[in-house]
């Protein structure tokens, strides 16, 4: 096992009917901005019980943040705290809400553009933000839990990621009811979502690491049981609980401790959404795949062991367990109605050219192993033609 660092300040507060609880959880005299996305919290009752919560609290909404924020929008929010002078930040919606609420955070409080915190990711920390809270609807992303935000710049088709222990949430607050709304495309790109950001700390080289591991194979096993329950059954409090904490537990940092880390196929992912607006979870669903069988030598034991722990494949020799493997993972996706090849979202071989030009700009070794370059992320795109 790597050696590590772990800590997560994040308090939730998990179950049915805490949504109110905001209310003691917030400073009496914050300033607060109300972040939120397209309406459905208006829909769902979530938005009368914050506002029921928050009366008398002094505080302004901004809705209308997109699935895969756009920092076009992110802007006009930051323009709106800076203005209000804003003390505090409560996110009410998914993880993009959350993402974009991460980004105004720090925006608030930096002088230059925000921006930088993406495009000069190693370079420019964020070393300071507004306080937030979280209220979670739709279990995915697991950012209620961490302190990752991915950012769309609609102007230039780009999609980046940063990182700060400074944008956790002080909070977040997950009552699992909040899935009995949410429509089937939802739940199943949650499920792949939170089944792939597992895999990206799992499926990558042995460290004799069997706490981390048996923890991700716990998740995995949770998601394949509990998320068709959820997709059959929208009502159904215990599978709609499993599923968002696996979502959460999925990517809080725990499992990363001591093992080393993949996340190409979230970096491929997020530009197949900045070119054709595809669902970030459906992204996942047909990279990983292509992932998976042109990385299978470097992932080899990890691959084996997740087709045997997970899916019971253990016969055959290694080249026919992995295809085995990666057979069974398309049909779990697909099984929860996300298709997995690029021709299903109607994606063009150009596209592939597209991608790889910029890695090969960017100058971008990928991988846990920092050994994916533009030719191979060409091969992984390609594959899933």
């Amino acid at each position: 096992m790597n050696n590590f660092e772990y800590k997560n300040p994040v308090k939730i507060i998990f179950g049915k009917g805490t949504i109110p609880s905001v209310k003691k959880e917030i400073p009496e005299n914050a300033k607060i901005l109300m972040t939120f996305g397209g309406g459905s919290i208006k829909k769902n009752g979530v938005y009368k019980q914050i506002k029921e919560a928050l009366n008398g609290f002094d505080f302004f909404e901004f809705g209308g943040i997109e699935p895969n924020p756009h920092y076009e929008t992110c802007m006009k929010a930051i323009e709106l705290a800076k203005k209000e002078n804003i003390t505090f930040l409560l996110s009410v919606g998914g993880g993009s809400v959350l993402d974009a609420t991460k980004f105004i955070a720090a925006g608030a409080l930096y002088d230059g553009d925000p921006w930088d915190f993406l495009s000069q990711r190693y370079i420019v920390n964020v070393e300071k933000a507004l306080p937030i809270g979280a209220v979670l609807t739709l279990p995915a992303t697991g950012s209620e839990m961490n302190g990752n935000s991915v950012i769309t710049k609609a102007a230039t088709q780009e999609k980046m990621a940063f990182g700060s222990p400074e944008v956790m949430p002080q909070f977040s607050v997950l009552d699992p009811e909040c899935v009995f709304s949410l429509p089937d495309r939802q739940v199943a790109n949650g499920v792949v979502d939170a089944f792939v950001h597992v895999l990206e700390q799992y499926l990558t080289y042995p460290v004799n690491s069997p706490i981390q591991d048996r923890f991700a194979e716990s998740i995995l096993t949770t998601l394949i049981e509990e998320g068709p329950k959820v997709l059959a059954d929208r009502n159904d409090y215990n599978a709609a609980a499993n599923f968002m904490w696996s979502a959460t537990m999925a990517l809080n940092g725990l499992i990363a401790t001591g093992v080393p880390q993949d996340w190409a196929t979230h970096m491929i992912g997020h530009e197949l959404t900045a070119f054709h607006g595809i669902d970030h979870g459906r992204t996942l669903a047909i990279v990983l795949p292509g992932m998976m069988n042109v990385k299978r030598e470097n992932k080899k034991d990890k691959i084996l062991q997740y087709g045997e722990r997970i899916w019971g494949v253990s016969s055959g020799n290694d080249d026919e367990k992995i295809n085995k493997a990666i057979e069974k993972t398309i049909g779990f996706f697909e099984s929860l109605g996300v298709p997995t090849t690029l021709p299903e979202y109607d994606v063009p071989e150009k596209t592939i050219g597209k991608i790889t030009t910029r890695f090969q700009e960017r100058k971008s070794k990928l991988g846990e192993k920092a050994d994916i370059d533009y030719e191979q992320v060409g091969e992984i795109l390609k594959d899933r033609l």
